[in-house]
């Protein structure tokens, strides 16, 4: 894959409710003196693709003055309205998403110690395997409350459960979903508009196009090259504590 073809979408339209701080944007609280947004924008440049959409929403005003200030044409933004889950905030990507883009790289923007390496050896991967959807997973140390990666009796990816889903044999699995995936564009948007919202937060979830896709018997994947720490998000004070740069 050409990385020119490539538009990364950043999900950063949170409200970040458990950050105390009413004010703020939870993609703009500060990790080491940057915001956590900062982060995952200069990330996604450092892949020089063909876009970079950013989902906003609550405080959106403040999430498009921050963005102005990389002074680039490449950056745009889409608004999410409600927040309606991860699935319904990239839809909103849709209609400002080129031509000329064949893969979506979703990133969400409250977790900034995802290095290049990693994200760069993730493309590589979906791009080897000729992937139609990729996972990025990790090994985690205590995976509780976290989607498992199933895997089938010869390893390959049969699917992600959520662990209030999950069977007890399920809840043994380490490895775990990063919430970071690459998606063939075309299939991406298809699959959304089938994303149901029946569930116990009435959002509709990213993770159901990978469902979706595996049913339609698309060539999904799940690379476990991630290392646990760096696919952390924050989503209260006590995770912002927790990161080590």
């Amino acid at each position: 894959m050409d990385k020119s073809i490539l538009c990364v979408v950043i999900l950063a339209a949170g409200k970040g409710k458990r950050m105390n701080n009413p004010n703020l944007p939870k993609v703009l609280v500060e990790f080491n003196n940057r915001p956590l947004l900062d982060y995952v924008v200069k990330l996604s440049q450092s892949l020089k693709p063909k876009q970079i959409i950013v989902i906003v929403g609550h405080q959106k005003e403040k999430v498009i003055d921050f963005l102005s200030k990389f002074n680039s044409n490449t950056i745009d933004f889409a608004e999410q309205n409600e927040q309606l889950g991860t699935g319904h905030a990239v839809q909103q990507a849709e209609s400002k998403i080129l031509d000329e883009i064949n893969d979506i790289l979703i990133l969400s923007g409250d977790v900034p110690l995802l290095t290049e390496n990693t994200i760069n050896e993730f493309i590589r991967m979906h791009n080897f395997y000729s992937s139609d959807a990729s996972v990025l997973s990790s090994i985690a140390p205590i995976a509780t409350g976290y989607g498992r990666i199933v895997r089938d009796l010869e390893g390959r990816f049969s699917r992600i459960v959520e662990e209030k889903d999950a069977t007890e044999d399920e809840k043994q699995i380490k490895e775990i979903n990063s919430g970071i995936y690459l998606i063939k564009k075309d299939l991406l948007f298809r699959a959304l508009k089938s994303v149901q919202n029946n569930n116990a937060q009435n959002e509709y979830y990213l993770t159901d196009v990978i469902s979706i896709l595996y049913n339609q018997n698309k060539n999904v994947n799940a690379f476990c090259i991630a290392e646990f720490d760096e696919i952390q998000g924050v989503n209260n004070i006590s995770d912002l504590k927790s990161l080590k740069l």
